[in-house]
Parts: structure tokens; sequence; C-alpha cells
């Protein structure tokens, strides 16, 4: 990743559940009624570049710039941002940032992360433009969140058919994190009032992954296993698989396709529609589209296999080692990247790529059901 310190790859490991023997006490204090992910705060070390990136080619929309930041958000959104481009020495992440119910909610955020020991820094005129009181924390995890109500209310651009594109962004959907330990992340969210929705397993016990949600969508943040705290992605939703496509027209008629990732393809777990992009300074992001409802009270749970083969893509097509192995750090509340931690249980490229690992198409077929490990 440019300007970043190099990938750790994956280790092996010997499989065991959640051998973490430290798990995360479920404070008694409430937890702060969470709304939505609602932005995330980058650093970036080429703001020109970056820009060029995300309005020129992806199409957000500038709310304020200037020399050393431009606030974006998408064509749906109404209040001031959903992402901060802040021009910086590392390209990292500054912050994630989730709306909440009410001012008395910041109140809730202080006392839960007091509790639990976590560095908690509250400022009532906000960290950002257009937000207003403010409480960011180092969380128990390593990651950067923050915790909002008031915000500067912006023109909502969703009848500005005038100014869309063929591939308009028009709402944040989620985050994604990768942190070693995700038997003791989901937990932890749990407290936090986060809902488990899908999650990725072996037969051994072992979770790879969890996608969790506080909207009635799949997941507003996801806990993927291995080497963090980090950053894997930031999502942004068009309203149809066409408008992805496009994107990726788009990219290649500009002679710019080697910043395609991963896709175009249909996960399975979400059952979304996706496309991955890395932008210049290797901060990844996802445009997403079409998943499902999930507000019922007794939404069910679903769990893949790891070595299903139509987990991360359902037409079966293979996932690039570096979607695996390379994220974004994430800073302390100091602007300093946070150290990494090893996970100590098997990555999930391991178990299921190469001559180490397999995958199946069919559960039981030893005769065709091998492609992932295969191909790659």
């Amino acid at each position: 990743m440019n300007h970043n310190p190099s990938p750790i790859p994956e280790p092996h490991a010997t499989p065991r559940i959640n051998p973490n023997p430290n798990p995360i006490p479920t404070p008694a204090a409430t937890p702060p009624d969470i709304l939505r992910c609602a932005y995330m705060d980058i650093v970036v070390t080429d703001l020109a570049a970056s820009r060029e990136f995300y309005v020129d080619i992806l199409g957000l929309v500038v709310t304020e710039e200037n020399e050393n930041e431009i606030y974006l958000r998408s064509f749906e959104e109404f209040i001031h941002h959903n992402l901060v481009l802040r021009k910086g020495p590392v390209a990292a992440v500054a912050a994630f940032s989730y709306r909440v119910r009410s001012p008395e909610d910041l109140d809730r955020a202080v006392e839960f992360y007091t509790e639990l020991g976590c560095r908690v820094e509250r400022r009532p005129g906000g960290f950002t433009r257009g937000i207003g009181d403010s409480v960011r924390v180092e969380d128990p995890l390593g990651f950067p969140y923050e915790f909002f109500h008031d915000v500067e209310h912006v023109e909502r651009l969703a009848w500005r058919y005038d100014l869309y594109g063929p591939g308009a962004l028009v709402r944040l959907d989620h985050f994604n994190q990768v942190t070693p330990d995700v038997p003791r992340a989901r937990a932890y969210m749990e407290d936090l009032g986060f809902r488990v929705t899908e999650d990725i397993k072996d037969e051994d016990g072992v979770t790879y992954a969890a996608w969790m949600r506080r909207k009635s969508t799949v997941h507003d943040t996801a806990m993927t296993g291995g080497n963090g705290p980090r950053m894997h992605h930031v999502a942004f939703s068009t309203h149809e698989k066409h408008n992805i496509l496009y994107i990726c027209d788009k990219l290649g008629a500009l002679r710019k396709s080697d910043l395609i990732e991963r896709g175009p393809g249909r996960h399975g777990v979400s059952n979304a529609f996706y496309l991955y992009l890395l932008d210049p300074d290797g901060h990844r992001v996802e445009i997403y589209t079409q998943d499902y409802y999930t507000g019922d009270p007794d939404n069910p749970v679903v769990t893949w296999d790891v070595h299903d083969n139509q987990r991360r893509d359902w037409w079966g097509n293979p996932v690039v080692p570096s979607w695996y192995t390379e994220a974004s750090p994430v800073l302390d509340l100091d602007g300093n990247v946070q150290p990494i931690v090893i996970r100590e249980e098997p990555s999930e490229m391991a178990v299921t790529v190469g001559a180490d690992g397999f995958s199946y198409t069919r559960e039981g077929d030893v005769t065709k059901g091998f492609k992932l490990g295969d191909t790659l």
C-alpha cells in the first residue's frame, strides 16, 4: 500500500476457538443508541489525486473544501458529509463515525467507554466541519470510533437528476474492519447494540468474519479476521447493478482499470452486487448494491462454511490475495498509527486458497468441486 507500512501477511496457526484470554467486559452503563454509520474520516497523502478519484471519477458531491480538507457526500445524504479527505503524511483512518439518536446518547457513549477504560475525548464544537458535539474514543479493539448527533443540514440531491451520473453513489452503506479475534469483537459490538446478520465459520468453530448492523440492512460494519486494527474498506451504495458496470466502463475508458482490485460480482454473504476499488493511497472502497432487509427482531443469522466457494463470490470467482492481506492502518486520537496485533487463529485465505486449502462448489464433490484452490 503506497505510503503505508508494508502489509503484514496473514499467519498460519493451529485452529483454536476464540483463544483471547482477555474478553472485553460488558459495561453496566447503557450504550449509546446508534442509528447508522455516517461518515469516515481518512488521511490521504495527495489531496489532488484523491479529489480526482472520489469526485471526478466516482462522482461524490463536494460539500466544502480547502487546501487541507475535502468534505464529500452521496446524492441522498442531507448531513454535511459522508467522507472527509484530510491531507497528511501517512494514509490512514482517523475515525469510523456513527450518528446517534439524541444528544443524551453522547453522555451514554462517554459513560460506556469510560467504564471500559478506553481513552475518550469530547468536543462540543465537533472534530470536523458540519458536525456538532462529538465523542471520539480509542475503542477496546484499537479503532478510532466517533459518535455525534447534531449536524449541519445540506441540500439532499435525491431529486436532482440533472446532476446524477450513470454511476451515482447514493448512500454510505457500511464500514469493514480487520481485527485479530472476531468473536471478541463480535461480543463487544453486540454489547454496543449491534446485531449479527451473517458470519463465516469452519467445522472447528473458528469464526473468520461477522456482519453487524444498526440500520435495517445487512451491516453498518463487519469484522474481518486478520492482523489489526486496520480498515478493510468503506462502502457506498448505488441504486442498481448497471451503475456499478458503468463505473467499470468509465475506469476502462480512462485507462484506470488498475484501480479495480476485485469484481464486479455478486457476494454470497449479503447477496449484494459489488466492486472493489483502490484509491491513490490504497484505501479500499467498495461500490455496493441490492442487499436485503434485516429489521425484524427475529431476523435469522446466516452462517457460511469458510470452505463454501460461493460465500465471497456467488459465481465462485477467486478472491485476489491482496483483498485478504492488505488494509489501511488506523490512528489513535493523537494521530499516531495504531500498532498491529497478529491474528492467532487461521486466516481465511490460508484455509481456502492454494495447496494447503480448499473450497467446494458442491459440498462432498471431490471431482469437480474444487475451484478456488485450483485456480490460484
